[in-house]
């Protein structure tokens, strides 16, 4: 998949997030035992969720932008600055792994990357058959702002709850979490959804 074709799959994500939101906001819940009152404080919890997701959608993609980086660009560098700071070598195959690519679309995105100044490629320290993947320096000190600007924001929204309010927040978003779970989904039925990528160009 190029570079065009993530920016199509972004737009059809976001495209698909405005629709299920559009349909949560006219859908009629069956739950007579839920009083007019509560229902309005309930749509007014599920609207502040959609303008979460869509405010760290908006986010992301501001991110990506500043750094020239495609979708698929910024989750490989995520995951390679992540594992590296564990210390653990990361090979081509570990991120086609977990990018869920070909290993030809692998190539052209670490080729991409490379070109970009981003990564670098070399020997890998023990098996000398592979390559391992550094994110330069200075792409790493980037991500790193970014990312922490982002997550320190979230911090501080967070920090500004009582110990009470933590764990009432905590609880109800591991509910959701649990109760939008793809394994309570009657209508994905037994079949395994695999990613499957675009024919090469």
């Amino acid at each position: 998949m190029d570079v065009r074709g993530e920016t199509h799959a972004g737009q059809v994500e976001a495209d698909l997030d405005a629709f299920v939101y559009a349909s949560a906001q006219n859908a009629t819940i069956d739950a007579p035992d839920v009083s007019e009152a509560d229902r309005d404080d309930i749509t007014a919890v599920m609207n502040a969720l959609a303008r979460l997701r869509d405010a760290e959608r908006e986010l992301a993609e501001a991110s990506r932008e500043s750094m020239a980086l495609s979708v698929q660009d910024m989750k490989a560098l995520r995951f390679l600055v992540t594992v590296s700071r564990d210390g653990e070598v990361v090979t081509p195959g570990m991120l086609a792994q977990h990018l869920q690519a070909s290993p030809a679309s692998t190539t052209k995105l670490l080729n991409r990357l490379e070109r970009a100044g981003h990564i670098t490629r070399a020997l890998h320290p023990v098996d000398r058959r592979a390559l391992r993947i550094d994110v330069t320096p200075s792409t790493e000190a980037l991500v790193q702002r970014v990312v922490g600007r982002q997550q320190a924001r979230r911090f501080y929204a967070a920090a500004r709850l009582t110990t009470v309010q933590r764990d009432i927040v905590t609880e109800f978003l591991n509910d959701m979490t649990a109760a939008i779970s793809v394994d309570r989904a009657d209508w994905v039925g037994n079949a395994t959804v695999r990613k499957q990528d675009e024919p090469e160009e």
